[in-house]
């Protein structure tokens, strides 16, 4: 049976490692709900976040529709009424406050029920290709909500989270500001992720070939320091730096600094989940929209790079004399070795960003410091289907979302897991989204 579904090519894992990549997403997701109790299992009715009670029963339910319903053949849910609670793609997200719910404990005991069936279904010894797609789809999947969880604590002010994985970082440097440019040669480059890729969602495809033309971009993200210059110059008062919507939404919002900063004293602080904390300088700038990136980019003389740009300033090896690139690209910037924490600032174990010097050793190849980690990067690209794009298993991953006006994100922020991102993954938000982990690095306009 698991081998009757079509997948696209996938890197195919040994049982045990899907097990233990099960296992960990899972672990993650109970770390940062355990202390949601009473009223905090449903939160505020808020665009943003779902209800967390609800939001763990559809973690659970993509696991039993994706791996036992239609990988396996399973003609009932683990839980009867499954699909009537906690399918994403036909509950509104309004209604999400409103379901009969079962208990969190009743919930947990539905995703454990599902978890053991899809360990007790791989046969030991390697897994198929379905079965390796299937896994590292709701895997990811769950890895995804982690992150949401994430912010949606930050969001609401709850406790920072505790994980009980045993990893413990070594403590990042103070090591300051990364100022400058990369010069990047113009060429072809390969837009989107080949076979060779160990897991490619649906929107990474198909590569193709697009021409990029020389290009000069930061080799570190925007700063807060940089940020609050832009501030204190009035920034968020001056509607000429801000496009049409952007001083709209500016106006809307009655925005005058990015999300949970605050000033006091002299000087500012931002809040870290439930508490305050003074502005670290050399932090890269979090929780900003598209459209106040935008607005820096205008008072700075910069821009935001295109996602082909900024692909290729993360993957693409120079020529010894820095005139062309040479032929391939790398899967991560450093090379084609996963990550580590010695590489990024990812997984979530250092609970927050570092300096934006840190972690030289994680440079591309152009010279350009945490491409991947610490905060997602806005592009100036709308999120639009690549030539050749085909709906994979999960239909409503991209396709609901080509027509939003969604902007592309990459590179992956401080609590996002290391396994879901490479050079060539696309994150998408629409551009008025300021709660998320994300940030800017600008090119020379």
């Amino acid at each position: 049976m698991a081998d009757s579904i079509d997948v696209p090519t996938t890197r195919r894992l040994h049982c045990n490692e899907l097990i233990r990549i099960l296992d960990d997403a899972r672990r993650r997701t109970l770390d940062l709900t355990r202390d949601l109790t009473g009223d905090r299992q449903f939160g505020p009715n808020l665009s943003i976040v779902n209800p967390p009670l609800w939001e763990v029963g559809h973690v659970g339910f993509f696991h039993d529709y994706f791996a036992l319903r239609t990988l396996y053949g399973l003609p009932d849910y683990q839980q009867p009424d499954a699909e009537r609670l906690y399918d994403s793609s036909s509950i509104h997200h309004d209604d999400r406050w409103d379901l009969p719910l079962p208990t969190m404990q009743g919930t947990l005991d539905y995703l454990e029920s599902v978890r053991n069936a899809m360990v007790e279904r791989l046969p030991g010894g390697e897994a198929t290709e379905a079965q390796s797609y299937v896994y590292q789809l709701t895997i990811l999947h769950e890895d995804m909500h982690a992150e949401a969880f994430t912010y949606t604590r930050q969001t609401l002010g709850y406790p920072p989270p505790e994980f009980t994985d045993g990893v413990t970082p070594p403590e990042a440097e103070i090591t300051g500001t990364l100022p400058g440019d990369a010069e990047v040669p113009g060429g072809a480059h390969q837009l989107g992720s080949d076979a060779s890729v160990p897991f490619r969602f649906d929107n990474e495809k198909q590569p193709h070939t697009v021409e990029v033309p020389g290009f000069a971009i930061a080799r570190a993200p925007v700063t807060n320091s940089e940020y609050q210059a832009f501030v204190e110059d009035a920034g968020y008062q001056r509607p000429e730096l801000w496009s049409k919507a952007g001083w709209q939404w500016r106006q809307e919002r009655e925005q005058e600094a990015p999300l949970y900063w605050r000033r006091r004293g002299a000087g500012w602080e931002q809040r870290w989940f439930d508490r305050w904390l003074p502005l670290a300088p050399h932090h890269p700038v979090c929780f900003v929209s598209l459209y106040e990136a935008q607005a820096y980019c205008c008072w700075a003389g910069r821009r935001l790079p295109t996602e082909a740009e900024w692909e290729v300033a993360a993957s693409r090896v120079p020529t010894p004399d820095n005139r062309a690139l040479e032929p391939g690209k790398r899967l991560y910037p450093w090379g084609d070795a996963p990550p580590s924490p010695s590489l990024v600032n990812m997984d979530g174990h250092r609970l927050g960003c570092v300096d934006v010097a840190a972690f030289p050793e994680g440079d591309s190849a152009l010279g350009c410091r945490q491409m991947l980690g610490n905060v997602w990067e806005w592009t100036s690209s709308l999120f639009k289907p690549y030539p050749g794009f085909e709906t994979d298993l999960y239909k409503d991953y991209s396709k609901p979302w080509f027509k939003e006006g969604r902007h592309v994100l990459r590179g992956g922020a401080w609590a996002t897991r290391s396994r879901l991102v490479h050079n060539g993954h696309r994150n998408y938000f629409t551009p008025d989204r300021n709660d998320i982990f994300a940030g800017f690095r600008t090119c020379a306009p």
